[in-house]
């Protein structure tokens, strides 16, 4: 199948701002793109691309005084399958981890592994290791948080998100990676397209959403506990510790949000 997929994000700058923009597809599914998802501006201005500690492709650009429209609109292949689910998948001894995970044991601004460690470990202590253990955590934020735009806050942590039992796709996926590191499994933060492909659509306007994956038998897999279930269509932009290492945009001075505009449609339908 072919996904038709962009954004339109418009900003209020009273003065010249600096920004980083983590808006392109990741790495990983760079070569099913149709065409170039190039960031474009209205009015233009130059646009410098680098690669972040994680691998993600990231844009540096001016904004002058006043608005500025940044957008994306490209097509991507993509397989249709569902999410893979894999529930014979093993969970690792840490001294047997590859290094390069380890760094996804560790807590990170907003998931505080050692605040909630013995909430964890009471949890799912009991649950056998490896899927059966991560599904039981992503069952368990999937029911505890109620979602809902209204609870959006950009400070909130994993811990918060916990005791206050609210929140958006960011934060059903702090939470659901600081218990998976709590119980010593390896899990990061993911952001990226999910469009209503193959559901009822959403009356909702599309967001970006938020994931996270788990290390597990020697291979990282998808866990999505906003929605639970398997879904079509994702395309990853970015992959972090949390939050904090993926902003879609970071603005180094006074900017408003003025417009916001996300789609992920299937062509044809």
């Amino acid at each position: 199948m072919q996904i038709r997929l962009g954004y339109e994000l418009v900003y209020r700058c009273p003065q010249r701002t600096p920004m980083i923009l983590t808006l392109n597809v990741h790495y990983s599914r760079v070569s099913d793109l149709l065409g170039p998802d190039h960031i474009r501006t209205e009015p233009a201005v130059p646009v410098i691309a680098y690669r972040d500690g994680f691998g993600n492709w990231c844009s540096r650009l001016v904004a002058p005084p006043g608005d500025i429209r940044i957008t994306a609109d490209t097509t991507i292949n993509d397989s249709g399958l569902l999410d893979a689910v894999d529930p014979t998948a093993v969970q690792h001894a840490v001294e047997d981890l590859p290094s390069e995970t380890l760094v996804y044991l560790q807590g990170s601004r907003y998931c505080e592994t050692d605040r909630l460690s013995e909430t964890a470990w009471s949890l799912f202590g009991q649950t056998p290791l490896g899927w059966p253990r991560v599904q039981a955590i992503s069952d368990f934020v999937h029911q505890h948080i109620t979602f809902g735009y209204q609870y959006s806050r950009a400070t909130k942590t994993a811990l918060e998100a916990y005791q206050e039992r609210t929140g958006v796709c960011r934060d059903f996926t702090h939470l659901a990676v600081a218990f998976c590191r709590c119980m010593n499994i390896p899990a990061r933060y993911c952001t990226g397209y999910l469009g209503d492909i193959g559901i009822p659509a959403s009356p909702e306007p599309m967001d970006f959403s938020a994931w996270l994956e788990v290390y597990l038998s020697g291979r990282w897999h998808t866990l999505d506990p906003r929605n639970r279930v398997p879904r079509i269509g994702r395309v990853l932009i970015a992959q972090g510790r949390d939050a904090a290492d993926v902003p879609l945009s970071n603005t180094f001075g006074p900017a408003t949000l003025t417009g916001f505009r996300v789609w992920a449609d299937e062509v044809g339908v």
